[in-house]
């Protein structure tokens, strides 16, 4: 079928991307579902640092590559051999598919599984190849299994949970990223207790989720640390006991003298090394470092070893927020639901494909949250 797709050419195009649009709005051709795989109507996609990651080549991919990988929509046709979706139902993406057989998978740890880690690498699905072309016949990558900036997908069984009808969709699409990373990171990785404390840096989508997930799980302080005031207020409304302008140059210190010295976790969300060091210097002795963020693929993090020793540092990485997607987001659903997760106040617009380049102007400046393209 032939279908309108928002088409990244281009790494490292100039900004503004308005002006030197290095997504292109392309008709593209995509083939039925395969064994295994569904074909799904989009309904929604979030604009999300990990595509801005592509577009200025941070985390470069192979091109040509059709963007999105937050993303919701209905089911349109079932492949051969999938029996538990039917056409009509609604579903969220998860960007991190799992074949259930690899050794990650058998130890309980979907989210980094490897089977389709190698798939993802070279933009294609885990049944092998790619289900995208161009107008001249040539293929086009898929971006972590999803690609949902275009009209249709088709994506394989696992890269899609089945959710309720109660919810706008199109809004569900947050749930298929940032609220998993967010929220995961504090619950399923960091596990935190009540009465904890809790540093948050980087206060985009993923770490507002973030935020919020530390006051569900009642942690005793809550710092937020940014460098846009417009979000430090923000994070104050979602439940910040206080808030940190990173720009300060002595803001280190401010956490510490709120927080008795230092936090027991600190959560870094920004995806930059400056952020991360901000994060290992107001933890406690003792305390832990989760990464969420996904910093430039060739950047380096330093730590004296003699500190993290002497002080019992810990320092881990949180990928998908250590997420199993079938259990995970309909949990997460459920208590948006309930008032307690309110991820909408985290959804700054709703775009067209036409508004794309501008879309990621906006995220590149930090003066969005969350906006959804609905194509």
């Amino acid at each position: 079928m032939r279908m309108k797709a928002a088409v990244l050419r281009e790494i490292g195009a100039e900004r503004p991307y308005a002006t030197s649009k290095p997504i292109q709005i392309e008709e593209v051709e995509l083939d039925p579902p395969g064994p295994g795989e569904l074909l799904v109507r989009i309904a929604g996609g979030g604009l999300c640092h990990s595509d801005l990651s592509l577009i200025n080549g941070s985390r470069p991919r192979a091109l040509p590559v059709l963007l999105g990988h937050e993303g919701s929509g209905e089911v349109v046709e079932v492949g051969s051999g999938v029996s538990d979706f039917k056409p009509g139902e609604p579903v969220v993406f998860q960007f991190a598919a799992s074949c259930g057989r690899c050794i990650r998978c058998l130890e309980g740890r979907p989210q980094i599984c490897e089977t389709h880690a190698i798939a993802r690498a070279k933009g294609e699905l885990m049944g092998g190849g790619s289900r995208l072309r161009d107008a001249d016949g040539n293929t086009i990558a898929h971006h972590s299994g999803v690609s949902c900036f275009a009209e249709y997908a088709v994506v394989d069984r696992g890269s899609a949970v089945k959710v309720d009808t109660d919810i706008a969709l199109d809004q569900a699409a947050i749930f298929g990223c940032a609220v998993m990373t967010g929220v995961g990171a504090v619950l399923n990785t960091a596990r935190i207790r009540p009465g904890e404390t809790v540093a948050v840096i980087g206060l985009g989508g993923v770490g507002l989720n973030g935020l919020m997930a530390a006051k569900l799980a009642s942690a005793g302080t809550i710092v937020a640390i940014d460098i846009s005031d417009d979000k430090l207020g923000l994070a104050r409304q979602l439940g910040a006991d206080h808030t940190v302008n990173a720009r300060d140059a002595d803001h280190v210190s401010q956490v510490k003298d709120l927080t008795r010295g230092g936090v027991d976790y600190a959560f870094e969300f920004a995806g930059e090394i400056k952020a991360l060091e901000t994060a290992y210097d107001v933890v406690r002795p003792g305390g832990d470092v989760v990464i969420a963020g996904l910093a430039p693929a060739k950047s380096e993090f330093a730590f004296n070893p003699a500190n993290l020793v002497g002080e019992e540092k810990a320092i881990r990485g949180s990928y998908m927020g250590g997420c199993v997607p079938v259990r995970d987001i309909p949990r997460f659903i459920d208590l948006y639901r309930q008032g307690r997760l309110p991820v909408d106040r985290l959804i700054s617009d709703t775009i067209g494909l036409n508004d794309i380049n501008e879309g990621f102007d906006k995220l590149s400046d930090g003066v969005t949250i969350r906006q959804i393209l609905v194509p």
